[in-house]
């Protein structure tokens, strides 16, 4: 969305996949789950009245658009790139299908997972840890617009602290609302590790998967009140 209020950002877009394709100069394997909220969320359309998986759906949707317009970029900043979808729409992206996807991510091609888990009343962040234990990741990079995880909304809390390292039941004890429920507990089940940073510092993508400390680790081996 960028620095509009709707819609595809074409800079934005250009800028992630660039720094999408350095990490996969690295030699890295990397599969993106992306959102739809710069088009429809299902949340916003539950709250105006709309039965809630309908609007899920609609979300799910929104995702697909999403997903072949980051595609679209990698292709021009010349790194393949496959969308595959949870929900069928074989005119247009690829099913989802596990083998395949590694496949790709074999050969080198960034694989873009839409349409969530293609069920409604689960999370894109659901969706990326179910897909994520599915491909056997090493790690889950949650890409948002805010640096890490902190013990309270800092756009409210100027002394808000941001944790180094945090457990997965930390997380959920003290409600600190990085993820939902669904998804922090199938990372912890999956002993999938989660590395929250923000996606509008340039460059944050290729430090975060070099190992640099960006951000937040979400773990099972953290210490309470590890913050900064």
């Amino acid at each position: 969305m960028g620095p509009g209020s709707y819609g595809i950002d074409r800079a934005t877009i250009e800028r992630i996949a660039h720094e999408i394709k350095s990490v996969v100069a690295a030699g890295v394997q990397l599969a993106v789950v992306i959102g739809g909220g710069n088009i429809f969320r299902g949340m916003s359309g539950t709250a105006s009245g709309m039965e809630r998986a309908q609007a899920d759906y609609m979300g799910m949707l929104a995702t697909i658009m999403n997903a072949i317009a980051l595609q679209d970029a990698l292709e021009h900043a010349g790194q393949p790139a496959r969308v595959q979808s949870a929900l069928r729409v074989e005119q247009v992206v690829e099913p989802y299908i596990r083998r395949r996807a590694i496949r790709h991510l074999e050969h080198g091609h960034v694989v873009i997972f839409a349409a969530g888990t293609g069920n409604p009343f689960f999370t894109t962040d659901t969706a990326a840890s179910l897909r994520g234990a599915e491909i056997g990741a090493d790690i889950m990079l949650k890409a948002t617009q805010a640096d890490g995880v902190f013990d309270r909304d800092p756009r409210t809390h100027q002394d808000a602290k941001r944790y180094d390292v945090v457990s997965y039941d930390e997380v959920l004890e003290k409600r600190l609302g990085v993820m939902d429920a669904t998804a922090v507990a199938l990372c912890r089940d999956n002993d999938l590790p989660v590395r929250v940073f923000s996606i509008r510092q340039a460059g944050s993508l290729l430090k975060v998967v070099m190992g640099e400390r960006e951000g937040t680790l979400m773990t099972s081996g953290a210490n309470p009140g590890d913050s900064a």
